[in-house]
């Protein structure tokens, strides 16, 4: 059985994926700051980044499979991942690094693919790139780039955020001219549950299959939560249309691993 070692197991994407393949695989995980949840369960183990060196808890564990889905300081997860690196260079493991749609956002005239050169304006953006880029040097059977655009759903983040600032009355941003393509993360986690349940390798890009515009999509989940009459207020950081979607071309996952943008709206009302 694969053993699964998931760092930053206590975070949002972290904690579904642990849910997800726990069943399945032989799945630990690691949370930062004190959580007497985490710490009753025997297959969480505490660890800070900036304070801690990853290796010795590899060591110990030997995981077969790596997931970093770590939040934080930039350059501590700089440290973290290279530590990463040098220690599957060593064992019979891989890394899935979660990335981010970010790394393209330099980019404006068109959707990006997996093996498109990537070029970011951000910090946040330039940060995963150097991840990317150390991943890379490495045999493509030693990892997976898991690029991941906007995630959406009943209990997401992004979803609470826009409850919260309509409750409250506040102006919710939307960006009348950026055209993304977005994902659910029940969708996320059985994707990534495929591509470790296959072994697959490489660059994936888990997003839509299909594109929509920034503030339109706001607008529909809106609609869909019922909220009436929501403050929208219009960020134009651009004079024309600016793409911030990865769509897969090289790695396409099964139909049934797909996903489109009005199924992603449909999965904000809880069922």
């Amino acid at each position: 059985m694969k053993k699964i070692l998931i760092i930053g197991a206590s975070g949002f994407i972290g904690n579904a994926l642990y849910k997800e393949l726990n069943s399945y695989f032989d799945t630990y995980g690691t949370y930062c700051t004190d959580n007497t949840f985490f710490e009753k369960n025997q297959k969480f183990f505490q660890y800070d980044m900036q304070l801690e060196d990853i290796s010795i808890l590899l060591d110990n564990l030997k995981p077969t499979i790596i997931i970093t889905a770590l939040r934080g300081n930039f350059n501590s997860q700089l440290d973290a991942h290279h530590r990463v690196i040098q220690w599957i260079q060593k064992h019979k493991c891989r890394l899935i690094f979660i990335s981010s749609a970010n790394v393209f956002d330099s980019f404006s005239n068109y959707p990006s693919y997996e093996y498109d050169k990537t070029f970011s304006d951000s910090v946040f953006g330039r940060f995963k790139i150097k991840i990317e880029n150390a991943l890379m040097r490495l045999p493509t059977n030693k990892y997976v780039i898991a690029r991941v655009p906007m995630i959406y759903g009943a209990a997401t983040p992004r979803l609470q955020e826009i409850k919260n600032l309509y409750n409250l009355k506040v102006p919710i941003e939307v960006f009348p001219n950026v055209i993304i393509n977005i994902t659910s993360i029940l969708k996320l986690t059985q994707q990534l549950h495929y591509i470790i349940n296959r072994n697959k390798k490489g660059i994936f890009h888990l997003g839509s299959t299909d594109l929509i515009y920034h503030m339109d999509l706001i607008k529909e989940i809106c609609d869909t939560l019922e909220l009436d009459d929501p403050i929208l207020k219009q960020v134009y950081d651009s004079n024309n249309d600016r793409y911030l979607a990865v769509l897969p071309k090289d790695n396409k996952l099964p139909k049934n691993l797909q996903i489109t943008t009005q199924e992603v709206i449909n999965s904000v009302i809880a069922k």
